[in-house]
């Protein structure tokens, strides 16, 4: 029998579902990165309405690519988070969202450390991928766990039997507690983790470090990089758009 999640022991204590007129910055940061930031990936992360607004009740994040009069091609997209404005530890983590198809797209839900000088720097920091998937793979997501140095990764995978990530809204979440890590589609356990661990060349932090303080929220589209590839002559950008229906945290009353 399939491991449903349940959300019994847990209360609602951040919500957004951008019902408003705009992006709410009391909860969000819009970043800025410039092209090749990680991944070698091609967009440069600005702050515009082109890339990042709310729309029909829902945060809309777009890839844009511009013929330059020389010929070039400059692509921008969006990434937002809430950290240093929401950070959390432990937790149930949920979004409502579509992705966008294409080759060399990868829109992603996910969380990384806040303080990334308390365990060193990435990897060794931690990072929890809720979402992940790739524009031309739209039936496939991804949820990882990456730690440690030299880097180590746990990842699990669930496909779609009927349906497809790009074409109707679905429920992605993780349930992060002080010793297990479990991912879910549409309530659906698919991937759980039990071990992980904290090392560099300079320290090293017991179990279950580093998972086991402040993370925050990100939303983000990239275009290419060295994962999920780059885009080619089949990737449309005009109609290509990141919709993110809600964003939910829970906790338990008692941990």
């Amino acid at each position: 029998m399939q491991k449903r999640l349940s959300y019994e022991p847990y209360q609602l204590i951040f919500e957004d579902d951008f019902h408003g007129p705009e992006l709410d910055r009391s909860c969000w940061n819009v970043e800025l990165h410039e092209p090749g930031w990680v991944n070698e990936e091609w967009q440069e992360y600005i702050d515009s309405p082109d890339t990042v607004c709310v729309q029909d009740g829902n945060l809309m994040i777009r890839p844009v690519k511009t013929v330059l009069p020389d010929g070039t091609i400059h692509y921008t997209s969006g990434r937002i988070s809430t950290q240093n404005k929401h950070d959390f530890t432990y937790g149930l983590f949920e979004a409502r969202l579509k992705v966008p198809k294409g080759k060399g797209f990868l829109p992603a839900f996910w969380l990384m450390t806040t303080d990334e000088e308390q365990y060193g720097r990435w990897p060794v920091c931690g990072e929890i991928d809720i979402m992940e998937i790739w524009g031309n793979q739209t039936k496939t997501n991804y949820g990882t766990l990456h730690y440690g140095l030299p880097h180590e990764q746990n990842q699990g995978t669930v496909t779609l039997c009927e349906g497809d990530f790009a074409e109707e809204y679905h429920c992605f979440a993780v349930e992060w507690q002080p010793r297990r890590i479990r991912w879910y589609v549409d309530g659906v356990l698919f991937h759980e983790a039990e071990y992980w661990f904290s090392a560099s060349a300079e320290s090293a932090a017991p179990y279950p470090a580093p998972f086991n303080h402040d993370m925050y929220i990100i939303l983000n589209l990239a275009v290419g990089g060295n994962w999920v590839g780059y885009p080619d002559e089949t990737t449309g950008f005009e109609n290509a758009v990141f919709a993110v229906d809600y964003v939910r945290v829970y906790q338990r009353t008692e941990r």
